[in-house]
């Protein structure tokens, strides 16, 4: 007897083809066998242990989450719902350039404060691990999700070169290759820079070229949060699409989006670049969220002259007037590179989340409304408030265009990234409905995807960039990464108002044959594993 036989399901199996009634069944973590309607019509059906009536519901794969911040979340949250109840089996951590391995004692500690709008401080967290291998010997205890790790170049970079904004020297570089080249031999699948953040934005394409040659030379990939997603944004996707031909590595764009004033209508310009260099053989893919805001940090929107030096230096600089006045001069009038070379708009900056509960009557607000109820300007209230939170607050910033966001989905490259951040009283609510509202509003009610198409391009496309060989679709002999959902009611449950209410319409989700949900309830399985690159 097999352990569990899902009976007629409408199998969407994540490779774009039509769907199809069949009998699935699982045993010992995997699909045993997929026996379609004809085919079991003359014969008897597969027995099993347990048998789960799947009436009316489609069964595909698990979905990846392709640009996730569930770094410390899925430590700190067995229960991590905000994933599991959305219907993803695997998130690609270490996103952006900055997460928390290789690191040192030092630059740990530097970590820990530049991204703690991301990720909280991890004070509850014991950070037993050093490398990028124990991070995922970490992870292996067990998780709610299995996870993959990208190794951040910006963290690297911290930990080689520092927070300076200057040339690697050629010893220097020489490490960071060596850094890259353990944590690619350890199971990372690629590596991701964040090249408006600091440090990583410091490396000019000739270093972050012989980085991803060392990525390519064990089959990864590179995953660049790129130099501008606004003013010069088309720019900057030529420059990665140039990068990573010179270095012969694979390109996966980081939610390529094209925001603020300037992109508006532009995203036809984006695919038609990305079009060209893929008709002359360039290995590209895309993950986007669905949704027209952005978020991340408030620090973010600094111009990257005041992050230099680290996370203390950020904070002396925003203390001393003067500076301060030279930092409002280049975020209002000139547009920081923080702020993607666009002057900031103090009315699209919604704080999201604070450490200091003390400060919570700035969440859910935007600067400009804070601003106006202290009576002060603007930048004032945001100099106080990344002071008095240490660099903590993180934000909403409403900058996006909805007829971009549907394009870019359509492309036959993309794929799905909630770039969830699980911080904050109000955070981004793609990180609870990304995928459900792919499936609800852009599938069922807008029809910007059919339902195959949609699937495929949260399955089986980013399996194939993962170079995952037994997950993404419904086939035997794979992983038993599966997810049961109702196509007429599966919808983000979550809101900009209510961020973190659950998705409706998913009642079952398996992770390595176990039901991480169950009748729409989470169980207490812990089945996520990290998921290593194969040599």
């Amino acid at each position: 007897m097999e352990d569990l036989v899902i009976r007629d399901a409408d199998v969407v199996d994540g490779s774009g083809a039509p769907s199809y009634r069949a009998d699935v069944v699982v045993d010992d973590g995997r699909i045993t066998a997929v026996v379609k309607e004809a085919a079991a019509a003359g014969c008897q059906r597969p027995r099993a242990t347990r048998e789960l009536d799947a009436e009316g519901l489609v069964l595909s794969p698990g979905f990846i989450d392709m640009h996730a911040h569930s770094d410390l979340a899925l430590l700190r949250d067995p229960d991590h719902s905000a994933k599991a109840a959305q219907g993803v089996t695997l998130e690609v951590l270490g996103q952006d350039g900055l997460s928390y391995a290789p690191v040192d004692d030092r630059t740990l500690a530097e970590v820990r404060r530049a991204i703690a709008g991301w990720n909280g401080h991890g004070d509850d967290i014991d950070f037993d691990w050093r490398s990028v291998g124990e991070y995922l010997d970490r992870l292996d205890r067990g998780i709610a999700v299995n996870a993959a790790y990208l190794i951040p170049q910006g963290t690297v970079r911290a930990l080689a070169v520092g927070w300076e904004d200057r040339e690697a020297t050629p010893a220097e570089l020489d490490r960071m290759r060596r850094l890259v080249a353990e944590g690619m031999e350890q199971g990372a699948v690629g590596m991701s820079s964040g090249l408006t953040y600091t440090p990583g934005m410091y490396a000019e394409d000739a270093e972050l070229t012989e980085l991803c040659r060392v990525v390519a030379s064990y089959g990864g990939y590179y995953c660049p949060h790129h130099r501008s997603y606004g003013a010069g944004a088309l720019e900057a996707y030529e420059e990665m699409v140039a990068l990573s031909r010179e270095a012969d590595c694979s390109l996966h764009l980081a939610h390529a989006t094209m925001n603020f004033g300037v992109n508006k209508g532009r995203a036809p310009e984006l695919l038609s670049l990305l079009d060209k260099a893929l008709a002359a053989g360039a290995d590209i893919t895309l993950d986007t969220y669905p949704y027209t805001p952005g978020s991340t940090t408030l620090a973010a929107m600094l111009p990257s002259w005041a992050n230099e030096g680290g996370p203390d230096a950020v904070l002396a600089k925003l203390a001393d007037d003067d500076t301060a006045e030279r930092i409002r001069h280049h975020v209002e009038s000139l547009g920081s590179d923080g702020c993607h070379g666009v002057p900031i708009e103090w009315d699209t900056i919604e704080i999201s989340g604070v450490a200091d509960p003390a400060l919570a009557d700035f969440v859910g607000r935007t600067v400009e409304e804070s601003a106006r109820l202290r009576g002060e300007t603007p930048w004032t209230t945001a100099r106080r408030l990344l002071l008095a939170d240490r660099l903590a607050p993180s934000i909403l910033q409403h900058v996006g265009h909805e007829e971009n966001v549907r394009a870019i989905m359509r492309h036959r490259v993309h794929t799905g990234g909630s770039d969830g951040i699980l911080q904050g009283a109000k955070p981004h609510p793609r990180a609870y409905g990304t995928f459900p509202h792919y499936l609800g509003h852009y599938v069922r009610e807008l029809g910007v995807l059919s339902l195959e198409e949609c699937v495929a391009h949260l399955t089986g496309r980013p399996a194939a960039r993962l170079r995952l060989p037994d997950r993404g679709l419904v086939r035997e002999g794979y992983r038993a990464d599966v997810v049961l959902f109702d196509p007429r009611t599966v919808a983000a449950g979550s809101t900009f108002e209510d961020p973190r209410r659950l998705p409706t319409g998913i009642p079952h989700v398996l992770i390595n044959g176990r039901f991480v949900i169950e009748e729409g309830h989470r169980t207490d399985e812990l089945a996520g594993r990290a998921i290593r690159r194969r040599p």
